[in-house]
Parts: C-alpha cells; sequence; structure tokens
C-alpha cells in the first residue's frame, strides 16, 4: 500500500515527537561499574598477575567461570604463567613438549581480552631431570643445541601472543652467595656448560628468541634487583655489554619479591631510570609483600599498613618512569601464594584467600587511578628494539 506525501510528512512528524518525548523522560539509571586495576590502569600500563593454569585453568568454561577466574578476567589485562613455562613443565623429556597448561593460559587471555607475558626461557631453577644429568656432561655446543630448540619451539608456538618474554631469569647471583656477584655459571646447566663465554651465550639466546617472535619484548628479569645495588649495577654492566653486541635486549624486570623483614630500597625509581636510559623497558614483574605472623597466623595492623604503602612504592617507581611497561602480582589472593610453601611468613598478596581485598589492592588501585593516562606508554619512541 502506498502512501500520500501528507500521510508520510504525518507519519515523520509523529516519529519526531515520540523521539523527542523519550529524551525528555530521564532513563533509569544503570550503576556504573565497579573500578578495577585494569579500569583504572593508564592507557599503556598492563596491570598483571601470576597464574598457573594447570592448576586453576584447565576447567575454564567463559559462561560460567570460577570465583576466581572472574576476579582474574576483571582486575588484570596480563597474565603471566607462574609455573607452565618452565622448563620441568613445558619440557619434561628430552624430544616432548607438554604445552596443556600454558595454551590454558592463552586461551583464557584470549577469551579475556588479555596479553600474556612468557616467564622464563632460561634458569637455573626447577629444569627436568634429563637436562640436570644430562648437562653434567654437556659440552658448550650441546648445551646450545638443546637451548636453541627449546627456545625457538617455546616463543615460536606463542609467535603473536606474548607481549614480553623473561628471556634470562636469575642468571646473576647475589654479594652474599659464594664467589659474590657474577654469573651463575655453576648453578645454571647451561651457563656452565658454555662458562668460557657465558655472554656469548646470553646474547644468542635473546636473538633465537627474536627471530621466533620479531614483536616480543625482551627481558632480562631478577630478584633483588629493585634498587641500585651490586647486583643491579652487575646486570647494568651485563645489559650494556649484550646492547654494545647488538643483542635484542628490550627490556629489564625487577621480580618485587619482598619482605617486611627488611627496609625497602627508596632507590627503585633511579634504578629504572638508569636502565630506561639505555633505551631499555623496565618492569615489574613479581611483585609480593609477605610478612611474619604470630602464633594466631594474622598479621598486625601495623603489617597491613606497611604492606599496603610497600605496594604503593613498587607501582609509583613504575609509573614514574616513562618505559615501565607493566605491573605484575605473583598472584592475587593469599590462598595460591607460593610464600608460604618457601618462607616463614605469608599474606603477601592483595586479596586474602577468601578474595577480600586488603588495604595493598585499595593502595594499587588508588595510584592507578591517580596516574596520568599514558604515562607508561609500551613503545616509547627511540626504544631499541
Amino acid at each position: 500500500m502506498s502512501h500520500s506525501p501528507s500521510t508520510k510528512r504525518l507519519t515523520a512528524v509523529a516519529a519526531s515527537a515520540v523521539t523527542a518525548l523519550a529524551l525528555t523522560v530521564p532513563a533509569a539509571q544503570a550503576d556504573p561499574p565497579e573500578p578495577t586495576l585494569r579500569s583504572e590502569a593508564p592507557r599503556d600500563l598492563k596491570i598483571g598477575s601470576a597464574v598457573w593454569g594447570q592448576r586453576d585453568l584447565l576447567d575454564h568454561d567463559r559462561k560460567d567461570l570460577t570465583e576466581f577466574q572472574r576476579i582474574l578476567a576483571a582486575e588484570f589485562d596480563s597474565l603471566t604463567p607462574e609455573n607452565d613455562m618452565k622448563w620441568a613443565e613445558i619440557h619434561p623429556e628430552p624430544d616432548v613438549y607438554d604445552f596443556s597448561g600454558a595454551d590454558a593460559v592463552a586461551d583464557f587471555a584470549r577469551a579475556h581480552g588479555q596479553e600474556v607475558r612468557g616467564h622464563t626461557l632460561l634458569w637455573h631453577s626447577q629444569n627436568p631431570e634429563w637436562v640436570t644429568e644430562a648437562s653434567a656432561t654437556w659440552t658448550c655446543a650441546e648445551a646450545r643445541d638443546v637451548l636453541e630448540d627449546h627456545v625457538r619451539t617455546v616463543v615460536g608456538r606463542y609467535a603473536g601472543e606474548i607481549y614480553e618474554w623473561d628471556v634470562a631469569n636469575e642468571i646473576i647471583q647475589d654479594d652474599w652467595d659464594a664467589g659474590g656477584v657474577q654469573l651463575r655459571t655453576e648453578a645454571n646447566p647451561f651457563l656452565k656448560a658454555c662458562a668460557d663465554d657465558p655472554v656469548d651465550l646470553l646474547g644468542d639466546v635473546f636473538r633465537w628468541a627474536h627471530e621466533a617472535d620479531p614483536e616480543a619484548v625482551l627481558f632480562l628479569n631478577d630478584y633483588n634487583a629493585e634498587g641500585i645495588n651490586a647486583k643491579t649495577d652487575a646486570y647494568y654492566e651485563l645489559a650494556q655489554e649484550l646492547l654494545a653486541d647488538g643483542a635484542p635486549l628490550h627490556g629489564f624486570g625487577a621480580q618485587g619479591h619482598l619482605s617486611l623483614q627488611y627496609g625497602f630500597d627508596e632507590s627503585m625509581q633511579a634504578n629504572f631510570e638508569r636502565f630506561a636510559d639505555l633505551g631499555l623497558q623496565v618492569a615489574v614483574t613479581e611483585a609480593d609483600v609477605r610478612m611474619p605472623l604470630g602464633e594466631d597466623g594474622e598479621p598486625t595492623e601495623e603489617q597491613i599498613a606497611v604492606q599496603a604503602e610497600r605496594y604503593d612504592k613498587m607501582l609509583q617507581a613504575c609509573l614514574n618512569v616513562a618505559t615501565c611497561s607493566s605491573f605484575t602480582v605473583w598472584g592475587f589472593d593469599d590462598g595460591r601464594s607460593w610464600v608460604p610453601d618457601v618462607f616463614p611468613e605469608g599474606y603477601a598478596t592483595i586479596m586474602t584467600e577468601e578474595f577480600v581485598e586488603k588495604p595493598a589492592y585499595d593502595a594499587l588501585l588508588d595510584g592507578l587511578a591517580d596516574a596520568t593516562p599514558g604515562r607508561s606508554p609500551r613503545t616509547p619512541p627511540g626504544l631499541n628494539r
């Protein structure tokens, strides 16, 4: 049925009137969403958590998340496999790779708009028995062949999905260890086999990773590396040497495993700034703040307050350095924290075992909300890539 021009005009007028009326009637106001760490972070600063895929994500059902999974998805836009990419888990036998845990982390991240930090390709700990046994007789050439196959296989599998890699983890020992601050050429099986020129091997590990995924940002990473000290001085010299040799080193990560038994190193920002001056990104990669607890297993109010302050200080050191690209907590709830299994301490994370947010969580949320958007660009001008 056709309409006359007058009928069309009347219909249009009536429609306009309905639209105008709708605009004058206030719609029901939905409650604004609760702020989260990822929603409050500066635009290009990734806020991450460690997660163990084999334990917590294999049963992932996007339509029916566990409480842990819901919080993980809501609060963080970066995930680090806590154990799933370590050698013992991902390469348990010479010719066997097990990607199930790492795939679970990558799949969860993809489903929830998150990215992944890879951890780790070269480490002296959590190596499978076949590595520790075979390395006793390895030549440097044999060690290099094994390591190159591992790096190219693992990095290549996740090329384009992992934005940062902890390539070399804890490769410099502390000044109180036997021999003082130096490369771990005794404890690390690969560095031991190539002890005549371990820096040459390190450079190649970065090259292999870069060739397997040219877009990934490649990090040195260690504990007790927050402030300026003998250990970070050694890392600073190593970074300069690697860069001078043309190695594709892109970043330096301070883990941030702190204890209230010790003071906070106020030189953390200055330490980050000197690595940034080399053209490197920096990151807080494994933050938690543990403490000794009383017989009742509970912290004091003072401990809780100091813990929140320590988390905030690490965050501020990151926010105040333009090349700080990510801030990662090493698990967000006490029920999954590694700390009580290793130290006679606890209460290290930002939520309780029941997922109750601590003042430490509030300190991070407030610090992120107050930060200037875009303060920490992922790829700043002049970045050494």
